[in-house]
């Protein structure tokens, strides 16, 4: 048998993403990894259970074999086989984020041998996670340009503690991916969706105007508004409150940016929306068409892609340090990122032009 491939979770970042990505890009490539110090700066340290969900639906979609895998454990070896199709159910059983999850199975969905149909349960708009629309709106135009076919529906929304929100996918697989070249682009469209779910429907009209005058005031003439305000006999409402709002940049290339932040206890409905605008401006003054979230998202993709991909990223983040440095050495794409002095960072990758 061949030896794992031995990844220090403690490394870079040091979180979840580590494990998450490791796992996915080892499934692809059909070699066996050994994950040690899992979350090893993370408090508590160990797999939780989104993580402990992301990696079994990985082992389901690749009939592999996993030791290690349970609450606490910090360290983990997978053994994968190839991705198969099919339908696949994965419920964290609690609020975990169903995108993250959809971070790890994506990738390894999109070479499987058939169709594959995905049910995850969980949080859909977390703190610590991209939310749905995030997926939907700024990483899948980037995804098809690049040849993924996959298709996200958000059924039913879920909120911390309960969980029980609903998204399912469905992912048509690829021989391989072109690369993608972003390095300049003009945002066309700026959007605002503020969203709730069993709160008073003048939260999300609070949080979007605001999020309105300010985005007209700095960037835009012209701001397009939608809001949702869900009550509990709306079946695509959660069980538990909730509230957040996102802010998507079209740009003139097609592809998108997005900026969004999460409501909290006691903080009111004008400061959510502040965070947003305030790191949507931030980015946007670096005149990069890449936002920091998309950076770190695309890595895994690039990494597998047939040529050189180049994208120019408003900031280049520990995350998208730590994924890259993880693509380099489970994937084995070659990685150049370049400071702009005040322009974001230009990431330039040669995939490996995976084939499935």
């Amino acid at each position: 048998m061949e030896e794992p491939l031995l990844i220090d979770g403690s490394v870079g970042e040091g979180g979840g993403q580590i494990l998450r990505m490791a796992v996915s890009a080892a499934a692809l490539l059909s070699r066996p990894v050994r994950v040690v110090n899992v979350r090893a700066k993370r408090s508590p340290p160990g797999l939780r259970p989104q993580h402990m969900v992301a990696v079994r639906g990985v082992v389901e979609l690749t009939r592999g074999r996993v030791e290690g895998l349970r609450i606490g454990s910090t360290e983990i070896e997978y053994h994968p086989s190839k991705p198969k199709s099919g339908k696949f159910v994965i419920d964290a059983g609690t609020a975990g984020s169903t995108t993250l999850m959809l971070q790890s199975l994506l990738p390894v969905a999109s070479f499987a041998t058939g169709p594959v149909e995905l049910e995850l349960r969980g949080g859909t708009n977390n703190p610590m996670a991209p939310p749905v629309e995030y997926l939907n709106w700024v990483l899948m135009p980037s995804l098809r340009r690049m040849g993924v076919r996959a298709e996200i529906e958000l059924v039913r929304r879920g909120f911390y503690p309960r969980g029980g929100g609903l998204v399912r996918a469905r992912v048509e697989p690829v021989n391989k991916l072109r690369p993608i070249e972003v390095e300049e682009s003009r945002v066309v469209e700026v959007r605002v969706f503020a969203y709730s779910c069993n709160l008073p429907e003048h939260i999300v009209e609070r949080m979007s105007r605001r999020a309105a005058e300010s985005l007209k005031r700095t960037i835009a003439t012209d701001v397009s508004i939608v809001t949702e305000a869900l009550q509990k006999h709306d079946p695509k409402c959660s069980s538990d409150p909730g509230t957040g709002l996102i802010i998507v940049l079209n740009l003139e290339n097609g592809l998108a940016m997005g900026f969004d932040s999460m409501g909290e206890k006691g903080v009111p409905a004008e400061r959510v929306a502040d965070k947003a605008v305030e790191e949507c401006v931030r980015q946007l003054r670096t005149g990069a068409p890449v936002d920091s979230h998309l950076g770190d998202q695309l890595v895994i993709w690039v990494s597998l892609a047939d040529g050189r991909s180049i994208y120019r990223v408003s900031e280049l983040t520990s995350h998208t340090r730590t994924a890259i440095m993880i693509a380099e050495k489970v994937v084995g794409a070659g990685f150049r990122v370049e400071s702009l002095d005040g322009r974001g960072a230009r990431i330039t990758c040669d995939g490996i032009g995976f084939s499935r």
